[in-house]
C-alpha cells in the first residue's frame, strides 16, 4: 500500500527498531541511502546496509538476515515485482519500498499489511482499480441453497433448469471478467519507465522532519541528475524536478549574496547553473570533452573524417586557439573562460545544436574544488561499475558511497579519471560499431552485438554501462543514418558477460525521438520470446529490460523477438 504520511507511517515506526537496508547498485539509490544514513545518524537508529545488484543477491541476503530483522527498507528495488512471492517472508515482516521503477506491481499496491510503498502519489501511476483485478472468493463460491424435499417433481425440474442457466451465466461472467482483467493488467504492465528520484523522496522526508542539510540537498540533486544522465526520465520531468530543488537551494544558500552574512570561503556552497552540456569539461580539456560527450559527438558525427573537420570549423568559429582548447580547462586563459559558455552556445546554434546548455547545479568546497552534478554522477557510476579486479562488487559499492562525502574528495577525483576512460571507450566503441556497420535492422528493431575480444569490451558487461553505451549508440546511429524508418526503431544490444559460462548481457532501448516518453516495452517482450523458445535466460537485474542469456540461445531468442514485435 502507498504510505501517505512518511513521517508517521515510516520514519517514526523504524526509529525505535533495528532495520536492514537493501540498496540497489545505481547512483540515485546511493544518494537516497546517504540521506537516510544521515537521518539515522541524527536519531541513533541502528541499521545494517546490504548492497544488492540483482534479484539473486536480494533473495540470498534476505534469507541470510530474515531471522534477525523485522523491518526491511528497499531502495530502488522491489516495487515492480510481487515481492512477497519472491522472498516468501514471515507474516510479521514489513517491507518499506522506495523505488523509481514503474509500473508498481498491483499486489504490492493492494497489500495493506506487509508492503509499504514510499512512492509519491503525484507521479502518473495509473494503478488499476481493486475490483477490476481482484475478486473475493466468496463471490465465486456462492451456490444456491439446498432443494427442499417436499416440493413437486415438476417444480424441482424447473428449479434445476433455472440453476443450470444461472451457473452458465455466472461462468460466462467469470470468463469475461478474467479476459478483461488480463487486458487491464497487460495494458498496465506493458511498458517499463521511471518515477521521481528516490533521493528526492528521501530529501523531502528530511525536509518534513526539519533535518535537511546542504549535504542532503546535494545528494538529492545528484540522484535527479543521475536519472537525466541515464535518460530515465523525460526532459519535462527533469525541468519540473529541478524547479523543486532550486527552491530548496535558494533557501539553504541565500547567505552568499548578503554582504553581512556571507559564508566563510571553505564552506559548502550549492548554486543553480545554466551550464554547458559537456561531460566533465571542467576536469578535462575542452577538446576531449567535445569529442567524448555523446550529444556533441553524435551531432558532429565525429567517427567520420567530415565530422572531425566540422569540429575544427566549430572551434574556429568560436575563435579559440587549439593550444588553449587542448590543455586542461583549469589552465586556460581566464579572459577566454569568462564568457566561454556564451561563445560555445552561440557557435553551437549555428551548427544546429540548440540544446547546448542545460539547467543544473554545481557545488563548491572552498575555493579549490568545484563540481557539476553530472561530474559526480559519472565519477560515482564509474567507481561502482569499475572493471578493476582488485575488489568485489561490495567493495566498489562502498567506494562509490564514500566518494559522495566531501571528506573523500580523493575518491571522487579517482572516479573522475575512471569516468574519462569509460567515456573515451564508449565513443571509440560507437565509432567502430558505426564504421563497420555492426548496427543492423532486424525489421521491428535495430540490433548490435559486441564481439568477444573487442577493445574495452569488459567495460560494458555491467548493465548501467551497457545501457548508457546503447543509448549513446542509438543517438549517434539516428544522426548518421539516412533511412527514415530506421530513425524510429528501438535498439537491442548484446555484450559478452562471462566467457566461461558462455553468457551475454542483452539490453533493450526504446526509440530515440524528441517526443519519447522513455517508456520501455522490452521487459515483457524478452520474457515472452524466451518462454516461447525455451531460451535459458536470467532476469536478474532490477530493470526488466536487461537480461542475461546463454550465447548459444541468442539466434533463436532474436528470431522469436522479431516475430513477436512484427
Amino acid at each position: 500500500m502507498f504510505v501517505s504520511d512518511f513521517r508517521k507511517e515510516f520514519y517514526e515506526v523504524v526509529q525505535s527498531q533495528r532495520v536492514l537496508l537493501f540498496v540497489a547498485s545505481d547512483v540515485d539509490a546511493l544518494c537516497a541511502c546517504k540521506i537516510l544514513q544521515a537521518l539515522f545518524q541524527c536519531d541513533h537508529v541502528q541499521y545494517t546496509l546490504v548492497p544488492v545488484s540483482g534479484w539473486q543477491e536480494l533473495e540470498t541476503a534476505f534469507l541470510e538476515h530474515k531471522e534477525q530483522f523485522r523491518y526491511f527498507i528497499l531502495i530502488n528495488c522491489g516495487a515492480n515485482v510481487d515481492l512477497l512471492d519472491i522472498l516468501q517472508p514471515d507474516e510479521d515482516t514489513i517491507f518499506f519500498v522506495c523505488d523509481t521503477h514503474r509500473p508498481v506491481n498491483v499486489i504490492n499496491v493492494y497489500n495493506n499489511t506487509q508492503i509499504k510503498l514510499l512512492i509519491k502519489q503525484d507521479d502518473d501511476l495509473e494503478v488499476p482499480a481493486y475490483e477490476d483485478i481482484f475478486r473475493d472468493e466468496e463471490e465465486d463460491e456462492e451456490h444456491s441453497g439446498n432443494d427442499s424435499d417436499g416440493s413437486e417433481p415438476s417444480e424441482k425440474r424447473t428449479r434445476l433448469e433455472e440453476e443450470i442457466v444461472e451457473q452458465t451465466m455466472r461462468r460466462r461472467q467469470q470468463r469475461e471478467w478474467e479476459a478483461r482483467r488480463r487486458d487491464i493488467l497487460f495494458d498496465y504492465e506493458q511498458y517499463e519507465y521511471h518515477g521521481t528520484s528516490s533521493a528526492m523522496v528521501m530529501f523531502e522526508l528530511a525536509w518534513m522532519l526539519s533535518k535537511d542539510l546542504n549535504d542532503m540537498l546535494w545528494w538529492a540533486i545528484v540522484g535527479l541528475t543521475d536519472q537525466w544522465v541515464q535518460d530515465k526520465i523525460t526532459q519535462m520531468k527533469y525541468v519540473t524536478d529541478v524547479g523543486v530543488l532550486q527552491r530548496h537551494v535558494s533557501r539553504h544558500n541565500h547567505r552568499n549574496e548578503d554582504e553581512e552574512n556571507t559564508l566563510s570561503v571553505d564552506c559548502t556552497r550549492i548554486s543553480f547553473e545554466y551550464d554547458l552540456r559537456l561531460a566533465l569539461y571542467q576536469h578535462w580539456s575542452l577538446h576531449d570533452s567535445l569529442c567524448n560527450t555523446s550529444y556533441t559527438a553524435a551531432r558532429f558525427k565525429l567517427w567520420s573524417v567530415h565530422g572531425q573537420k566540422r569540429l575544427q570549423e566549430f572551434l574556429a568559429d568560436m575563435g579559440l586557439p587549439l593550444k588553449q582548447v587542448k590543455q586542461k580547462f583549469q589552465a586556460m586563459d581566464i579572459s577566454l573562460k569568462e564568457n566561454l559558455r556564451e561563445m560555445i552556445e552561440e557557435s553551437a546554434n549555428k551548427f544546429g545544436m540548440k540544446d547546448m546548455r542545460m539547467q543544473t547545479f554545481s557545488i563548491h568546497f572552498g575555493f579549490k574544488h568545484k563540481f557539476l552534478a553530472s561530474d559526480v554522477v559519472f565519477a560515482t557510476m564509474s567507481l561502482m561499475e569499475s572493471p578493476e579486479k582488485d575488489g568485489s562488487g561490495t567493495d566498489h559499492f562502498i567506494q562509490a558511497l564514500d566518494s559522495l562525502s566531501r571528506s573523500n574528495l580523493d575518491k571522487l577525483y579517482h572516479g573522475l579519471e575512471l569516468a574519462k576512460k569509460q567515456l573515451r571507450a564508449t565513443q571509440q566503441t560507437i565509432a567502430s560499431c558505426l564504421c563497420t556497420n555492426l548496427v543492423i535492422s532486424q525489421g521491428p528493431f535495430l540490433y548490435c552485438s559486441l564481439m568477444e575480444g573487442t577493445p574495452d569490451v569488459m567495460l560494458f558487461c555491467r548493465p548501467a554501462s551497457l545501457s548508457l553505451l546503447s543509448k549513446h549508440l542509438l543517438k549517434s546511429f539516428v544522426c548518421s543514418t539516412k533511412n527514415r524508418r530506421c530513425k524510429l526503431l528501438p535498439l537491442v544490444m548484446a555484450a559478452p558477460l562471462s566467457v566461461e559460462h558462455g553468457t551475454v548481457t542483452v539490453v533493450g532501448i526504446p526509440p530515440e525521438t524528441d517526443s519519447s516518453d522513455r517508456k520501455n516495452f522490452f521487459g515483457r517482450a524478452f520474457e515472452k520470446a524466451a518462454e516461447s523458445t525455451s531460451s535459458r535466460m536470467l532476469h536478474n537485474h532490477f530493470d526488466l529490460s536487461v537480461i542475461e542469456l546463454k550465447a548459444e540461445d541468442r539466434s533463436k531468442f532474436l528470431d522469436a523477438l522479431v516475430s513477436l514485435l512484427s
